[in-house]
């Protein structure tokens, strides 16, 4: 079977991946407020509708919607990996994040650009220079040493946020596997029809078990979270995919794994602008460091290749 190569436009790659970063990283905020008055289904379903016909109407005005005929049995497999792994790690996502923090999900959901990336290797034949397999052991060791920092200051509830890390771990595997289905599929599939497949799938899947009758009970500032939920969906997952057909997955990966950190500056601001909706969070010495190696072994892998000329 022939693998997806990327376009080897990098800046534009970079460029899509870092959007994705910073709306990912604002997200947990939104999120954590939304599950206050919406259940994870309901909000998830109604995350991936909205994307869904937005994305359905500007495809179809551009005569551009996809051709299911164009999947054979190995794509509607990877369709089907693609769409049940998205599902699984949205509401996984939500669930650890809300027995967690908007921070720490971040952290640890930062697995699945890892995975990512180690998958690729074997799956697409992308490989590592010394200098980025140095850096991905830092990138470890600094979610590594936050983490743990983070769950020694826990005074109350460490049942519960264990409980939560362990489903985040379960949310990147689970988007690691959807991430590598989505990548072979945009060997069949421009980036924006392969998504309407696959919010369209995703949409299907939470369409039982939601309550709409919940949403007629949000106040303005409600929908105003929810809107910014869904667009989120749309565009962060749009550029994305679009990242991976012009980026390799592994240097994707990343730029993704420095979320983390964009997290943690929106959760300040949401602190001092929404004082009753965000509450910041306690960052130790520890916790800086294990963020500066986030730092770190991200721009080792991102750009560890660029002295033997694979970076274009």
């Amino acid at each position: 079977m022939a693998l997806h190569q990327p376009s080897g436009r990098s800046r534009l790659g970079f460029a899509l991946a870092a959007t994705t970063m910073i709306l990912w990283g604002a997200l947990p905020l939104a999120l954590k407020i939304a599950l206050q008055t919406l259940d994870a289904v309901t909000l998830t379903w109604f995350r991936f509708g909205v994307a869904a016909a937005v994305l359905a109407g500007f495809l179809g005005a551009r005569g551009r919607l996809p051709s299911l005929a164009k999947l054979g049995r190995s794509g509607w497999a990877l369709l089907a990996v693609a769409v049940l792994g998205l599902s699984a790690n949205f509401l996984t996502f939500l669930v650890g994040l809300d027995l967690t923090s908007p921070a720490n999900s971040q952290v640890l959901i930062q697995m699945a650009p890892m995975l990512l990336g180690l998958g690729s290797l074997v799956v697409f034949k992308e490989r590592y220079e010394r200098l980025q397999w140095i850096g991905l052991g830092i990138l470890a060791a600094g979610l590594l040493t936050f983490f743990s920092s983070k769950l020694g200051a826990i005074d109350t509830g460490t049942d519960r946020y264990v409980t939560g890390s362990a489903i985040l771990v379960v949310a990147a595997v689970t988007w690691a596997c959807y991430g590598l289905a989505q990548k072979q599929l945009l060997f069949t599939f421009s980036s924006q029809p392969l998504m309407l497949l696959i919010y369209l799938g995703c949409f299907a899947c939470f369409s039982l078990g939601t309550h709409p009758a919940k949403l007629a009970g949000l106040d303005a500032f409600g929908w105003l979270v929810l809107l910014f939920c869904a667009a989120n969906t749309l565009v962060a997952y749009g550029a994305f995919a679009a990242a991976l057909n012009h980026w390799e997955a592994s240097r994707v990966s990343a730029v993704l794994a420095l979320t983390p950190l964009a997290t943690l500056a929106f959760t300040l601001a949401g602190a001092a602008l929404l004082p009753e909706q965000v509450h910041p969070e306690p960052v130790s010495a520890w916790s800086f460091v294990g963020a500066g190696g986030v730092v770190a072994g991200s721009l080792l892998v991102t750009l560890g290749a660029r002295r033997s000329g694979l970076v274009r």
